[in-house]
């Protein structure tokens, strides 16, 4: 399904879990990077204002929907999409990636953060190969020398799948950038996922989530920071859903 217009166009390109793992099974087995993107209502407010952010977005090979807005205006386009969001993929990934003996990356978060995640992965999934763990500097340029920097350092680890959690719109620039650079790597932008593993931030109850409640909890969690953002998600819903009806 396709959100927004114009250039900040973007499409969902893979519907379910099933189709999204068997994308990257075949990238991992054939030797081919890619960049994945979870695509959300943040992100939708950012796209028609951030350009850089917009053709980012259009570089990334696999987008899959983050948050339920994005999956109800879907099945309102008479399209079924299936609620995939970036921190729930983390684990399931890394479990691939350890069946496959692809060697793993994180990046982004704080170095405590990085710390607890690997030991939470590498308590989980034994077998897993986390070969570099890195956390850019404070105003991080995801197009900038330390970037270059941190590509090359993923080439020399031989990482082929490289979690980044660095926010939007850092992660997916990044993800842009380097999935270039970086010919045989996977990178998923997953957001606060590391976080939510390493236990720096605390994800909302599942109940909340499966009531779709999970934005309450983090508005309540830091509503200086959250309840702007959902603001400004609630006020292009009205847009989107004329959009998605004029798809069915």
């Amino acid at each position: 399904m396709k959100y927004g217009t114009g250039r900040s166009e973007v499409e969902v390109n893979v519907a379910t879990e099933s189709a999204l793992f068997q994308a990257v099974e075949a990238r991992f087995a054939q030797g081919d990077g890619f960049a994945l993107a979870t695509l959300n209502l943040d992100h939708l407010t950012k796209l028609p204002v951030d350009d850089d952010f917009a053709q980012a977005y259009r570089a990334h090979d696999l987008v899959v929907a983050d948050g339920r807005p994005v999956v109800w205006l879907s099945r309102l386009a008479n399209q079924q999409l299936e609620l995939m969001p970036g921190s729930d993929l983390v684990i399931p990934l890394s479990r691939l990636a350890a069946r496959m003996k692809m060697p793993v990356a994180l990046v982004g978060s704080s170095d405590a953060a990085l710390a607890g995640a690997k030991a939470a992965l590498e308590g989980l999934i034994p077998n897993l190969d986390i070969v570099l763990a890195h956390s850019p500097a404070y105003g991080f340029d995801p197009h900038g020398s330390d970037a270059a920097n941190i590509c090359d350092m993923l080439n020399a680890s031989g990482a082929r799948l490289c979690f980044i959690a660095l926010g939007a719109p850092k992660q997916e620039l990044f993800a842009a950038f380097a999935k270039d650079r970086c010919a045989a790597t996977g990178f998923a932008s997953i957001g606060a996922g590391l976080d939510f593993l390493s236990g720096d931030q605390v994800r909302a109850p599942k109940i909340m989530r499966a009531l779709a409640l999970e934005w309450l909890w983090r508005a309540l969690q830091s509503p200086k920071r959250m309840i702007p953002r959902y603001a400004k998600c609630f006020a292009i819903l009205p847009g989107l859903t004329l959009d998605a009806w004029r798809q069915r």
